[in-house]
């Protein structure tokens, strides 16, 4: 099957997927986590490469103030003026990072985890380039981030579904391509959002699954907190 098709022609394709098929690609998707899911357990090595690195926040510092989205915005959607590159106007919406509010009052930061076993990409269903490797979904080998190669991916939604289901629900599908988007680019190794937060809540650490609220979505994060700040584990999403 060719998969270098225009972006125009996905719905049409994504039809000639039946629920089997589906069900199938995240059947491999979650039984690919499981077979990784054992050398998980400790810090993880990346080859020579490096080590894998993420945002990780301090949510006893964070004060919902939203400045990590303006800072994230304006990083990775970056304006031409006069010829110059500049940062963007910082719209909170376009964020990789989110921030989601409950009550009672709790703001859960929410980013791309860059999981080592990245259950994102082993859902998806293009086949692996014969010279690359990579799926339209892949880790990028200079700073291990997850990006999408927008010409080969058909905007199935299985990344997106098994990082909601399996991990923090980080990936939300372009709603024209269905592509997957607001996976952390780590502004290719100098995050802004940590720079930029006035609180120091959020820091550039290396990835390790044994930390607390790893893998665990807003929702589940913020039982957690309300346990420890409020005596109760009920919640209500007011902003998301």
């Amino acid at each position: 099957m060719n998969y270098n098709r225009p972006h125009m022609e996905k719905k049409k394709n994504n039809e000639q997927f039946s629920r089997r098929d589906f069900i199938r690609n995240v059947a491999f998707g979650t039984g690919a986590t499981l077979l990784l899911t054992n050398f998980s357990l400790v810090r993880w090595h990346v080859d020579e490469k490096g080590i894998l690195k993420g945002i990780v926040v301090d949510y006893d510092k964070c004060t919902g103030c939203r400045t990590c989205e303006t800072a994230c915005s304006a990083s990775n959607h970056r304006v031409l003026i006069n010829g110059e590159e500049m940062e963007g106007l910082g719209n909170p919406w376009m964020a990789n990072i989110r921030v989601h509010r409950f009550n009672p009052d709790v703001d859960v930061p929410n980013v791309c985890q860059i999981c080592p076993d990245a259950p994102c990409i082993a859902a998806c269903p293009v086949e692996p380039d014969p010279d690359t490797g990579r799926r339209a979904l892949y880790r990028d080998e200079e700073h291990l981030t997850i990006k999408c190669d927008t010409d080969r991916c058909i905007g199935c939604g299985n990344c997106a579904i098994t990082c909601a289901t399996e991990r923090s629900g980080v990936i939300i599908p372009n709603p024209e391509t269905g592509s997957p988007e607001r996976m952390c680019t780590l502004c290719s190794g100098d995050p802004h959002c940590v720079k930029a937060c006035p609180y120091g809540a959020l820091s550039l650490v290396e990835v390790d699954t044994n930390r607390e609220f790893f893998g665990m979505s807003p929702k589940e994060i913020a039982r957690e907190l309300m346990k420890k700040y409020y005596k109760t584990g009920k919640e209500e999403v007011s902003h998301g």
